[in-house]
């Protein structure tokens, strides 16, 4: 990441991934994900309300706001799939053919 983090930034983003690990006991990974995302989303726009007075002051907003979002989500999930192309044999342990 390219902005700088808290100290506990990292402890809470694994405590969000091992709730969702324990939901994979009797869900798919896909519908796991869907779940994460959605929720990530609708914990944004309660964060962006957070910051406005208004509806329409939060309206006139939302581009600038999905911008953020998106450009955020992009670099956080390029960095990610580039540590697991760095690290696959080692996060994923794929069998020998």
């Amino acid at each position: 990441m390219t902005a700088e983090v808290d100290d506990n930034f990292y402890n809470r983003a694994d405590a969000v991934i091992h709730l969702a690990n324990e939901q994979l006991g009797d869900m798919s990974r896909g519908k796991v994900s869907a779940s994460c995302m959605y929720a990530t989303a609708r914990f944004n726009a309660w964060v962006s309300a957070c910051g406005h007075g208004s509806a329409e002051d939060m309206a006139a907003a939302k581009d600038e706001t999905l911008e953020y979002f998106v450009k955020q989500y992009r670099g956080m999930l390029e960095e990610n799939l580039d540590d697991y192309i760095d690290n696959f044999s080692k996060y994923m342990r794929p069998q020998e053919a």
